[in-house]
């Protein structure tokens, strides 16, 4: 004898019209207690509805895209009857709030060392099987066109974690036989290094091993190509100097990339498909303006994002560079922080060299490096003066861009770094 259960919508405190953001199951399919049988997204963060039985999917009442509140009926199960610890046709799961670092505490119960199978086929496993990741590894699957078939999961219940997928990308650029290897690349070199002499193996840094695939993808797949031109920055250098010399105490030191950043947004208003990113045959352009800033840690390089930087001014951006650098460095930087950037910069200002070709963050379709100014001689018409030339790189995706564009973008930075008060024209 079954039972037929109906779920509803648990207590999700003080959010109403829920998105189901994914439905981890179909109609036939059995599931068992403690299995996500929905998961929906607040503002604030991802929520798991679990199963309280053993049983069979009987119908889903929603399908993703769907806005819930408490009290929505989701499904309904059948179950053995032995299995019930109470008679009765409802049921109103705990909820599970889950976000990335949740996550990866899974991750750390099992180290994820093992990768599936490398010839590219899927596991051997059922194909209807359920695949158990959160929606954030399933992104981060996507984004790093990973089939999530092909991934052994090492948490619990065997759930996909980070790592795992991580590490399954790890071995596959590893491997010179895999599939995601570029075609008609000769094999990678294997060599005893120590044949030649003494050697040390260190580890890769954390940050390292988990932005190196992306980056290999990022310079594989995306046709990158970059423009180079310079500015004169003399009287910006002076004026950012005498802000500096006005500022408060507490007021955070402004930089020539507080500057780059407004001049940025401003270019990219003008020149709205340098704020987009590819998407399949479409280009979405955002009408929100959030820069990544590169910044270098002990742990790897790392890009927090100045989100809404249209709407800040130069001292508030400046004091949140100041603050989500040292956050990062100090490895307490937010995931919120890391996400939603629509265009970066990347400064060797404080370094040095004369210029440099950044990588494009995926999914965004250009990148700014800004490399040291140094003192040149420029033409004034009845002479050589002296001047400090700002040297600017965008590298660009020739799939969205042309030279052309880039050329008209890069050079509308350049005059806004040179007089800004061209901002508000």
């Amino acid at each position: 004898m079954t039972n037929t259960i109906e779920v509803f919508t648990p207590n999700i405190g003080d959010f109403s019209d829920v998105p189901v953001i994914e439905i981890p199951f179909s109609v036939g399919s059995r599931v068992e207690e403690g299995d996500t049988l929905i998961v929906l997204e607040s503002d604030k963060s991802t929520l798991e509805v679990p199963s309280e039985y053993t049983g069979t999917v009987v119908a889903y009442k929603v399908k993703e895209g769907d806005l819930v509140s408490e009290g929505s009926l989701l499904l309904t199960l059948t179950t053995e009857a032995a299995m019930q610890s109470l008679p009765g046709k409802t049921t109103v799961p705990q909820i599970t709030s889950v976000n990335d670092q949740q996550t990866d505490d899974t991750a750390k119960q099992q180290p994820a060392t093992e990768a599936a199978s490398l010839t590219g086929n899927p596991l051997d496993v059922d194909a209807t099987s359920h695949i158990y990741a959160s929606p954030s590894i399933r992104r981060h699957a996507r984004n790093l066109g990973v089939d999530m078939r092909l991934v052994r999961g090492t948490g619990n219940k065997k759930r996909i974690t980070r790592e795992d997928v991580e590490a399954f990308v790890k071995a596959k650029l590893e491997d010179s036989g895999s599939g995601m290897t570029a075609p008609g690349l000769p094999d990678w070199p294997s060599i005893d290094y120590a044949r030649f002499g003494p050697i040390e193996r260190v580890a890769l840094k954390r940050i390292a091993r988990i932005s190196g695939p992306a980056l290999a993808r990022n310079a594989m797949l995306i046709p990158h190509v970059t423009h180079f031109d310079k500015t004169d920055i003399t009287e910006l250098e002076e004026f950012r100097a005498k802000l500096n010399s006005e500022a408060l105490a507490d007021d955070a030191r402004i930089t020539l990339l507080t500057f780059a950043v407004k001049a940025v947004v401003a270019a990219l208003k003008t020149y709205p498909e340098f704020n987009s990113s590819l998407d399949g045959k479409e280009l979405v352009i955002k009408g929100y303006w959030n820069i990544g800033i590169a910044v270098n840690t002990p742990e790897g390089l790392l890009v927090p994002v100045i989100a809404d930087a249209d709407r800040k001014g130069y001292r508030e951006i400046a004091s949140e560079i100041t603050a989500l650098a040292a956050a990062a460095r100090d490895s307490r930087i937010s995931p919120t922080d890391l996400q939603g950037a629509t265009f970066s910069i990347s400064s060797l200002g404080g370094i040095g060299g004369t210029n440099f070709t950044p990588i494009i963050n995926a999914p965004e379709v250009a990148i700014l490096g800004l490399p040291r100014a140094e003192i040149q001689p420029a033409w004034d018409g009845t002479g050589f003066q002296p001047r400090l030339m700002q040297p600017l790189s965008l590298s660009f995706d020739h799939r969205v861009v042309d030279g052309v564009a880039a050329a008209h973008f890069l050079r509308h930075i350049a005059r806004l770094l040179s007089d800004l008060r061209r901002i508000n024209i």
